[in-house]
């Protein structure tokens, strides 16, 4: 399929993966968080020392705080994205439950220029939509896909997609630059995608 034509059904998906998610986050949200919880504690039992980032959420975007904080609590280092100009990866500050944080782009919040910047071996992505084959659509900004590009080249870095159950579809169309994910934790499911995927 040419990039244009790609570009154009992700436009269409994005726009209906949005309406999808605000209704659940309408019917459901504060439940919903609580159950990605258990399941984030489920999926990693044992996080002592391991630096984990999350994200504060935005709009619909499914809450991952409680989960965040648990992980937290069990021994994992926390952090949280700091999002820079268009083109840029993101960069990671040590955050902690009761920190006080910054606003930033696109209705985003981070820690304060004080934290210190860590880099984590485990990052909890927010998306739209994903598919089985463990692809992911965002906002088309490429922060995520540029940050575990980058990352990936170094070191072996997790990349966990956290959403919403009904946030699955069948098949998201893919260009060169988008990274995969190697799992996807919901609300109802914990889900690993394998090197053959």
């Amino acid at each position: 399929m040419p990039l244009a034509a790609i570009q154009s059904a992700k436009i269409e998906l994005r726009r209906r993966a949005l309406a999808t998610r605000h209704d659940v986050f309408a019917a459901r949200g504060a439940v919903a968080a609580q159950a990605l919880a258990a399941n984030l504690t489920a999926k990693f039992p044992d996080v002592r020392g391991k630096i984990i980032a999350g994200y504060w959420p935005i709009g619909s975007e499914i809450d991952c705080r409680l989960g965040l904080t648990a992980l937290h609590q069990n021994g994992a280092v926390a952090c949280l994205p700091i999002t820079g100009q268009r083109g840029d990866r993101l960069v990671f500050r040590r955050w902690a439950p009761d920190d006080a944080l910054e606003q930033g782009p696109f209705g985003t919040f981070h820690p304060r220029s004080s934290a210190a910047v860590i880099e984590p071996s485990v990052l909890l992505i927010p998306l739209l939509a994903f598919d089985a084959k463990g692809q992911r659509l965002g906002y088309g900004a490429g922060y995520y896909d540029r940050t575990l590009s980058a990352m990936r080249s170094v070191k072996s870095v997790m990349a966990i997609g956290i959403a919403f159950d009904e946030q699955e579809t069948d098949l998201i169309p893919t260009e060169p630059t988008d990274a995969a994910l190697d799992g996807v934790v919901t609300d109802k499911r914990l889900l690993t995608f394998g090197p053959a995927q």
